[in-house]
């Protein structure tokens, strides 16, 4: 009867309730369909773009669907494509715009391989035939496209395997990620670099080079930090470093005429973000100190770009908690801003003949298909794949400034309770972005790990601070961070919810706090060394001990460049002292810890160490979980409704309680059960 009752209640946690609400739930969440990629078509009459559709639980558990469609721009016409179970990424068009190209793992073709649809209907082609998966492509021509693909695995791996001999020598049986020149015609591939591996590329306006990101092995760090830039020819194969770039490096691009190359990274070594925009003379050799940063001493980092002219680029910027897009000469000391703030959330551009095309958002409606003139400034919104949220009512939501202790203005967003009253107080959800390079944008902000409606519709203020060492303020404000992990970068949310409970919003009994990765560490950084302030705390793949996460993390070198600056055995006092656990003792806090077993980010082992020393020593209740076969974060549909349910009703046990916190009950959540 026991096991029954398990099953019943496990199908209905699975199965959306069908009753009828007007606000965001946690089950509303898995409608929601966005869109991801845009490409338009080289004559402007088409806009190609997958959306994003959330895997019914009536299937199989697993990962999202990513279907195709077709905007026809003349018509105001959605043309479905590629629908039902499938799984697209990478689209593009033939170079005479007659078909669709993309990524997929189709049954006629083993492997991940590029794919065609004709505008004129029929099944997908197989452009490629390729002996292991493609990962990245472009055309050179109608016959020919320049591809990247791993090596062959040694073929004795396998034979041991199949013998159930399940070794790996760890960080020692990764393969390149080499470049191919492949004819469409004879399904021949013809390699082009070896010994390298090359991450991203960029083709020439001739298709004769590719600008290549290379870095000397196909290992997580060495994309993080040491890409660097080459030209390869692709008829000789030769191979030459152009710009030995500090840091970080992000997207490339050539110039229409091919002279120049555009790209994004890092301002220098220890900058933890590719937000900084150059571009370098492919007639002469330059050094990257030579080179002029475009948005150096701007509160904002670039997050794409593209060519308008041979003398000019556009680029979007996360500026604060928004994105604007600009055009920038490069004679010209100044910009010209083409979307202002406030307008949309994107991320990703295509510019083509006065013309941007982008998947983007707003603080009301997830991300869907707009359309900009750069000319005319009109800017359309194509498609709709959410009506049902008009009639789901909306927490209001704000851009919010405030002073920090030392006077530096910060700026977050506030999403308010649904049917919030002028003067009363409420329980406050502290939500933390990871990175800590990242920002948070007054956008779309409902997703399962960020609570966002669901929480403002259970009554909840929920606090989304860019504190110090985020992006979009320029390099100064995020280098604050450098060195002083959680110490004014921190100060920065205990300030902001002083001013939210200053101001009479937010409950100081009921705050409660809760983010992934580096949110998960400010998480336990709150549940130990600032226990006082917090009533609840949610620990998503987070760290718990700088000393051991900084010895099992698969990015070593990007934890050391741009976050600390030393290695723990030069102060090992100062990264333990930096470090949730070395407060588990002091703790009052309930918390809640979720870890994927498969993270290599941040090792599991790090919500073990801090469930144990919760458990041991802490005051409150704690609770690990995990989720089998999950990353640095969760994939499949199973593990983020488990999440996202899981962790409203922690916050909701411990937050929503009519009396004070010495009085709340030395006991878990009854709804809250293990599978």
């Amino acid at each position: 009867m026991r096991k029954l009752t398990i099953i019943f209640a496990l199908l209905c946690f699975l199965l959306p309730s069908g009753n009828a609400t007007d606000v965001m739930t946690t089950h509303n969440i898995f409608d929601l369909q966005t869109v991801s990629e845009v490409s338009m078509s080289p004559n402007q009459q088409y806009i190609a773009y997958t959306v994003n559709v959330p895997r019914p639980f009536t299937h199989s558990a697993g990962t999202d669907y990513f279907e195709l469609y077709v905007y026809d721009i003349e018509n105001e016409d959605i043309i479905p494509f590629m629908t039902g179970n499938r799984q697209v990424f990478s689209i593009g068009w033939t170079p005479c715009g007659d078909a669709v190209t993309f990524r997929a793992n189709l049954p006629d073709v083993p492997h991940v391989q590029v794919y065609a649809m004709s505008l004129r209907g029929g099944e997908p082609r197989a452009l490629t035939q390729h002996t292991s998966s493609v990962m990245s492509y472009a055309f050179i021509d109608e016959e020919s496209l320049a591809i990247v693909s791993m090596d062959q695995q040694d073929p004795m791996r396998n034979e041991f395997r199949e013998k159930g001999v399940e070794i790996e020598v760890y960080e020692e049986e990764w393969v390149h990620r080499n470049l191919y020149v492949y004819n469409i015609n004879t399904n021949k591939a013809r390699q082009v670099t070896k010994g390298v591996t090359v991450f991203d590329f960029v083709l020439s306006p001739d298709g004769r080079y590719a600008a290549a990101a290379v870095a000397p092995r196909n290992l997580v760090d060495d994309s993080y930090m040491f890409k660097r830039i080459h030209l390869v020819d692709l008829h000789t194969c030769e191979i030459e470093l152009i710009m030995d770039n500090p840091g970080k490096l992000a997207n490339m691009a050539f110039s229409p005429d091919g002279s120049r190359l555009a790209f994004r990274a890092a301002s220098k070594l220890e900058d933890s973000v590719d937000g900084s925009l150059f571009v370098m003379s492919l007639d002469s050799a330059q050094t990257f100190e030579e080179l002029r940063n475009y948005v150096e001493g701007m509160e904002l980092s670039v997050i794409d770009f593209a060519w308008k002219d041979d003398n000019t680029l556009l680029y979007a910027a996360e500026e604060r908690v928004d994105i604007v897009l600009s055009k920038q000469a490069l004679d010209e000391d100044e910009r010209v801003v083409l979307i202002e703030p406030e307008t949309l959330v994107f991320r990703r551009f295509q510019y083509l003949d006065g013309k941007v095309v982008m998947s983007a958002n707003t603080w009301e409606h997830p991300n869907e298909l707009y359309a900009f003139d750069t000319g005319t400034g009109i800017l359309e919104r194509h498609t709709d794949h959410n009506p049902w949220l008009s009639d789901i009512r909306m927490a209001t939501q704000r851009k919010l400034t405030y002073d920090a202790r030392d006077g530096q203005d910060i700026e977050g967003v506030l999403m308010y309770p649904l049917d919030y009253k002028e003067g009363k107080t409420y329980p406050m959800i502290v939500y933390i972005h990871g990175g800590p390079e990242a920002a948070v944008q007054n956008g779309w902000l409902t997703r399962y790990a960020t609570w966002g409606q669901v929480a403002a519709a259970r009554g909840y203020f929920v606090f989304f601070p860019n504190y110090r060492a985020s992006s979009g303020r320029g390099v100064d404000f995020t280098m604050a961070g450098y060195g002083d992990l959680v110490g004014v970068e921190y100060d920065d949310v205990i300030d902001g919810i002083d001013h939210l409970i200053g101001k009479g919003y937010a409950d100081i009994d009921r705050i409660g706090i809760g983010g992934g990765s580096y949110g998960g560490y400010f998480s336990a950084w709150s549940a130990t060394r600032h226990t006082d302030r917090f009533a609840a705390a949610v620990m998503f793949v987070g760290i718990s001990n700088q000393v051991s996460k900084r010895n099992t993390t698969d990015i070593p070198w990007e934890d050391y460049y741009v976050h600390w600056g030393y290695w723990t055995h030069e102060d090992w006092q100062d990264v333990y002292s930096r470090s949730p656990v070395k407060y588990a003792k002091h703790s009052l806090t309930p918390t809640l810890i979720l870890h994927g077993d498969a993270d290599p980010r941040v090792h599991p082992s790090q919500s073990l160490e801090m469930y144990r020393a919760l458990k041991l020593h802490g005051k409150a209740p704690v609770r690990l979980i995990w989720y089998e076969g999950e990353g640095h974060g969760n994939r499949r549909n199973v593990h983020r409704l488990d999440y996202i349910v899981r962790t409203m009703e922690w916050f909701d046990h411990y937050l929503r309680l009519d009396k004070p916190r010495d009085e709340m009950p030395d006991k878990y959540p009854e709804s809250v059960i293990g599978w």
